[in-house]
């Protein structure tokens, strides 16, 4: 396949657990959080600091990374995951939602150390094969589809007069698991000095190709989990059973992770900006089919394009950004975009609980929409840019 492909394995494999426990937690945060908060329009708080936390941990394991190493920071965010699990846990048995919260702080930082697997496995391929080792590390969270909704309910009664707090037990085990296989991976010290000197932080930001890809990923990601925090609450409030939730994230998150089987592929042979600008279209597909009706199928279509077009969206982001800096500059930009993307990301996952209880499923889908024709145009302008940069004068 490709040199590092050890490597690349073994991230894409601790990339799937590290997400089953995010998706047990997108599947469970919301409705828990429901039965805890003190009002109804805090459900998804719990998600929403889980976000919080995948942004304020960007910026400190760039740093951590920096000092001592990938896989230093790698273990660390595992770490994390487990103190989370433990304590959210803890707090449902008892009945305690500023614990419940802290928890999904924690499993959240998990996540924003988890985040640089994927430019672990740039720096440990071939420059050719940069777009296809993205991919199949966020392929590993194909396994999440099914994996994380499921070990939600597999858990759900292990404890007698106890709901849930199995679940998050079995989620702790995942991140125990997750230390040992990244305790496996063997990278190289993440290059500090070079030959060629970092350039000014403001010239590197002024570069346009950087702003789209960052700006692309971040609404890409912004509106998928915005979305998707509130289905769970939809679905129960247009009076279909529990039982509906499970399948509808479960295909939600194949369409999130399946694609990167093929996207690395399609990159390579259509360019970054177009495969995002396909992206944002399945994305407006998706409030397209929202708007018609709210029955399951409906849910779950709606759903899978959704997936789809986040993959696409934050992929193809990833691989334009991986073009727009030296490798003496790799981890400052890549702590910024983090940063960006996942504190967008808070922003939206953090009003979708209130806006869903004050608006309703069809406002909530269609707040979107500006957002995304927005991020629309920008691929197209960059595109056309670069083109006209490659073309002879």
């Amino acid at each position: 396949m490709f040199t590092g492909r050890r490597n690349v394995l073994l991230l894409a494999f601790s990339q799937a657990l590290m997400l089953s426990a995010i998706v047990m937690s997108m599947a469970l945060g919301a409705v828990l959080g429901g039965v805890l908060a003190p009002d109804k329009g805090f459900a998804t708080l719990p998600i929403a600091v889980m976000v919080i936390g995948t942004a304020i941990a960007s910026l400190p394991a760039s740093m951590l990374m920096r000092r001592f190493g990938r896989r230093t920071g790698f273990l660390t965010g595992a770490a994390l995951g487990l103190a989370g699990s433990l304590l959210c846990a803890y707090a449902l048995e008892q009945s305690s939602f500023a614990l419940f919260v802290a928890g999904h702080l924690l499993l959240g930082s998990y996540q924003g150390f988890a985040s640089y697997y994927r430019f672990a496995a740039v720096e440990a391929t071939e420059a050719s094969h940069t777009s296809r080792a993205i991919a199949w590390v966020v392929a590993g969270g194909i396994v999440a589809a099914f994996l994380g909704p499921q070990l939600g309910q597999w858990g759900r009664d292990w404890i007698i007069g106890s709901l849930f707090v199995g679940s998050y037990l079995a989620q702790g085990a995942l991140s125990l698991l997750a230390l040992a296989v990244l305790s496996q991976v063997r990278l190289k010290p993440v290059a500090v000095a070079h030959s060629v000197a970092p350039r000014p932080l403001r010239e590197i930001l002024a570069q346009p190709t950087l702003q789209v890809s960052i700006l692309g990923a971040a609404i890409g990601y912004a509106v998928m989990i915005m979305v998707m925090t509130a289905t769970p609450l939809a679905i129960l409030g247009c009076g279909l059973p529990g039982t509906s939730i499970t399948p509808v994230i479960q295909w939600h998150v194949v369409g999130m992770f399946a694609p990167s089987f093929f996207t690395g592929s399609l990159i390579k042979r259509h360019g970054a900006p177009r495969i995002m600008q396909i992206g944002f279209v399945l994305l407006l597909g998706h409030v397209v089919v929202s708007l018609l009706g709210i029955e399951f199928l409906h849910f779950l279509s709606a759903l899978i394009l959704l997936g789809v077009g986040w993959n696409f969206a934050f992929i193809g982001g990833t691989t334009l950004l991986t073009q727009t800096y030296r490798p003496s500059e790799q981890l400052r930009v890549q702590a910024i975009n983090e940063s960006t993307i996942f504190g967008l990301a808070a922003a939206a996952t953090l009003s979708a609980g209130w806006f869903y209880d004050r608006f309703g499923w069809i406002a909530l889908n269609l707040t979107v929409v500006p957002l995304l024709v927005i991020a629309l145009l920008l691929t197209l302008s960059i595109e056309r840019r670069l083109r006209l940069q490659e073309s002879p004068a």
